[in-house]
């Protein structure tokens, strides 16, 4: 063979091998809409990380996937997943309606408790007593969902006057600084990691009261993939969520963020 046949053989020979990685890969570019929120997502200016971003950009280049994130309220992160325009929702607790619209990978089990400021008033059992308490306000995140009940209770209270419905977890925390709202529903750790983030509510945390409610239990959080996009890049996806769901990665990166006694409460492994 000569010189030249040689080297045309090696340049085809790596125009094959670039071809066949790139088709092992995502077809395009994955769109990820995230929202601060807690340690999950933390959004500082422009930059994105916590649990999730860091997950994502630690197995996009093994799977040949690049994940976009842009920023927007947690409402219009799921109206984009529910819409079509976001390829990926995380993290997301499991709902009979994004079931229809996605492919959920558990990763983790958690549950939202009641949060409060302690004020030594007497613990609330559940949800039919909270709603007999007219006394006291209640912020809540816009695009949060924790299952029919609480969206039953979003119902009630917002009829009986005793509602407010905040763009995220830091307004509702200021509201619970200030006395303007007397109790939350969240998992404490949404909480705590905004507390972390926002100046003016430092000291809050120390503050807080949790109280479990039986009607919302544990339950699975994990991401969503969109069923909008192609079944490869479904498949590529799924793949490689399922094994970092597995392999628990998103509960030690709670460890790495928050004390065990927090965690015990409201987050344990899938």
């Amino acid at each position: 063979m000569t010189l030249r046949c040689l080297i045309a053989a090696c340049i085809a020979s790596f125009a094959f091998a670039s071809h066949s990685a790139g088709a092992a890969g995502c077809s395009r570019e994955i769109s990820v809409p995230v929202s601060a929120n807690g340690a999950s997502v933390i959004v500082d200016g422009t930059q994105v990380k916590g649990i999730y971003p860091d997950l994502l950009r630690g197995i996009g280049p093994k799977i040949g996937c690049s994940f976009v994130f842009t920023v927007v309220p947690r409402a219009r992160q799921v109206a984009m997943f529910k819409n079509g325009t976001a390829d990926l929702l995380a993290p997301a607790s499991r709902t009979q309606d994004r079931d229809q619209m996605g492919t959920f990978i558990p990763m983790i089990n958690h549950r939202p408790m009641l949060i409060s400021v302690n004020s030594g008033r007497a613990p609330i059992a559940d949800l039919p007593d909270l709603l007999a308490r007219r006394e006291l306000r209640v912020a809540v995140v816009r695009g949060f969902d924790y299952g029919e009940r609480y969206s039953t209770l979003l119902t009630e209270l917002q009829k009986q006057g005793r509602l407010f419905v905040e763009v995220d977890v830091i307004a509702v925390a200021r509201l619970l600084h200030a006395g303007s709202a007397d109790v939350t529903i969240m998992g404490p750790t949404l909480m705590a990691g905004a507390i972390r983030r926002e100046q003016r509510v430092h000291g809050l945390q120390e503050r807080l009261k949790m109280e479990a409610i039986p009607e919302l239990p544990w339950s699975q959080s994990g991401a969503y993939i969109s069923n909008a996009l192609k079944p490869e890049d479904l498949a590529i996806l799924r793949e490689a969520l399922e094994t970092a769901g597995k392999s628990n990665q998103v509960m030690d990166g709670y460890r790495r963020y928050f004390r065990t006694d927090l965690l015990s409460d409201s987050v344990r492994p899938r």
